[in-house]
């Protein structure tokens, strides 16, 4: 009995090598993006945690030992000192410097966090370093989301200021630039990458100022974030 024969299709080398060569193409052009987006959000979800947990901290010593003055006065190293133990005793730590080095980097765009003793520095159970520096009249709090030993250290990429008020709503903790007190300093945050992208990132969940350029032009759009109508670039 005769059988019938098959013919059976299949993918030449060439073609095969045209298809993965495809593949690689659009792998190479989406995926740089889809890794930036994803590390952008990580940080913004840092960043909001530890604003979280200042404010948890700051809220329990006010309601247990009264406001600020009256446990860590206005001013000077004693306040800064005052103020660091008190907000330690409600947060989870796994370091404390005090006033020593190892808390921070001693490079990056505030290196003499690493280093100065002005300043009362310690690191969280998740690996945030926190730092506390004698303010007027109330200590500002700089955090690195990274810690010591990674990242770069820049303001705006891993590095971010909080501090608490002086002005129209005295004795509460904001991220920086996010009080209408003119004294917060109201960053011109996208144009300026400093601390009052610090606000940016609480207000907009976003890092999207890093995509542009110094008018707040989005590099790879026509959008220029301007913090009211457009606060993403995508």
């Amino acid at each position: 009995m005769l059988q019938k024969s098959i013919k059976k299709f299949a993918f030449t080398l060439a073609e095969t090598l045209i298809v993965m060569g495809i593949i690689g193409v659009v792998a190479a052009l989406t995926l740089p993006n889809l890794n930036s987006s994803t590390g952008d959000k990580e940080k913004v979800a840092k960043v909001k945690k530890i604003y979280q947990n200042l404010q948890d901290a700051y809220g329990r010593a006010t309601a247990v030992y009264g406001p600020i003055e009256e446990w860590a006065g206005t001013n000077g190293y004693v306040t800064e000192v005052r103020f660091g133990e008190r907000m330690t005793e409600f947060m989870k730590i796994s370091k404390s410097c005090k006033n020593d080095s190892g808390c921070f980097s001693s490079s990056g765009d505030m290196a003499d966090l690493g280093e100065n003793s002005s300043y009362y520095k310690y690191i969280l159970a998740d690996g945030t370093s926190v730092a506390f520096d004698m303010g007027s009249p109330y200590p500002y709090i700089w955090v690195d989301i990274d810690g010591p030993n990674k990242g770069p250290s820049e303001i705006g990429k891993d590095l971010f200021h909080f501090y608490i008020s002086q002005g129209n709503q005295k004795g509460q903790l904001f991220p920086w630039g996010g009080d209408t007190d003119t004294s917060s300093g109201e960053d011109d945050c996208p144009k300026s990458k400093d601390e009052g992208c610090t606000n940016w990132v609480i207000k907009h969940g976003n890092m999207d100022y890093l995509k542009t350029d110094s008018s707040g032009k989005c590099k790879n759009s026509s959008i220029t974030l301007d913090g009211v109508s457009n606060t993403t670039c995508k």
